[in-house]
């Protein structure tokens, strides 16, 4: 999956946990995209089988789409308390950095760093 199917995929989570329901509108305006893009990027996302759509057009994770949606969004929290821990930066500039690591990172190094903050966060 692209870096941009990820991001969608967050933005749907957060959204709902947020406003309990989501639709392309929300996206639109919470990732600062045009509506037709997100349109298009819904459709692709409905096609690969991670969203569907249901009562009033509303977006829903499918399982798979939340498992995917859910370990993006672990990777993302888990590298911007990393960031502020090691660095010391803000944590908008923290957060700011780990949304673009998080897609490419490997996944024993994630481990690494979850190790490493556990056993640093009992301090």
């Amino acid at each position: 999956m692209y870096e941009s199917g990820e991001d969608y995929l967050e933005a749907i989570l957060v959204l709902k946990n947020t406003n309990g329901f989501v639709r392309s509108v929300d996206i639109a305006n919470h990732l600062g995209f045009s509506k037709p893009s997100v349109s298009r990027a819904m459709g692709i996302l409905e096609r690969d089988g991670y969203i569907e759509f249901g009562l009033g057009n509303m977006i829903q994770l499918t399982e798979k789409g939340l498992a995917k949606a859910n370990d993006v969004y672990g990777r993302h929290q888990l590298l911007t308390k990393f960031l502020v821990m090691v660095t010391g930066l803000p944590e908008d500039q923290a957060e700011e950095n780990a949304c673009r690591v998080e897609h490419d990172i490997d996944v024993d190094v994630v481990e690494g760093i979850k190790k490493w903050v556990e056993k640093n966060s009992k301090k």
